[in-house]
């Protein structure tokens, strides 16, 4: 096993592993906001949506595991391939040349720490109920956790919604560079599709930024209101 071990260190291997943990690590984003976007659709719909998830029961802590192992995996990739790198190329470049990198290539690494410290805050926020316990103990009148109270509230201070709309930049940043990167790295690129592969990210990048940060502007702009009756 020393060869797979070899490959899995090497610069091809940390390359393979970003573009498999980060096209998994899309489609969980994906599908999250799709959860969401449910609150659109009121009180009743966001919490029993809740209330399905919660029934998963050991299965949503292996998801939850399995989501952390693979957040870990990407960004330990990314510093053991920001180091290959270096160690090739001890001596940097007198000129640099923005025109061969953008800027979303060029901050993958500090992008991808940014959202990892987001992902700890929000995961204390909504899942753990550590931020604020008194939103995440409520209940609706048919004694589900209420989701949708606890987001309206949470969402309704704007230093909370300031965060989580700036967070998104260098999540839409990282998804845009990483999703058109993670194809070509895993062999999927030729020169009939390469256009459309490498418009694939950003298209996808703006439609879960637009998706996510509806939500919190939203719940300002009172589109999405406070449920008074039955709290």
């Amino acid at each position: 096993m020393d060869w797979l071990k070899s490959t899995l260190n090497s610069s091809i291997g940390m390359k393979w592993t970003m573009g498999l943990t980060g096209l998994a690590a899309f489609l969980f984003v994906l599908v999250h906001m799709l959860g969401n976007l449910q609150i659109y659709s009121g009180p009743d719909q966001i919490n029993q949506y809740g209330v399905n998830l919660r029934a998963m029961g050991p299965l949503l802590w292996l998801a939850r595991i399995g989501l952390l192992v693979i957040f870990v995996a990407h960004v330990a990739s990314a510093i053991r391939l920001t180091q290959l790198n270096r160690a090739a190329r001890p001596v940097a470049y007198a000129v640099t040349s923005p025109q061969v990198s953008g800027y979303a290539s060029r901050t993958m690494l500090m992008g991808g720490l940014i959202i990892l410290g987001f992902l700890c805050y929000h995961l204390a926020h909504f899942t753990l109920g550590l931020t604020h316990p008194e939103q995440f103990a409520m209940r609706d009148a048919q004694g589900r956790h209420d989701v949708y109270a606890m987001v309206v509230l949470g969402f309704r201070q704007p230093l909370v919604s300031a965060f989580y709309i700036l967070a998104m930049i260098p999540l839409v940043m990282h998804l845009s560079h990483g999703i058109s990167s993670a194809f070509q790295t895993l062999g999927a690129n030729s020169p009939k599709y390469n256009p459309i592969l490498w418009a694939a990210g950003p298209v996808l990048g703006a439609i879960v930024f637009i998706g996510n940060v509806s939500i919190p502007l939203a719940v300002l702009a009172g589109v999405i209101p406070y449920p008074v009756a039955g709290h």
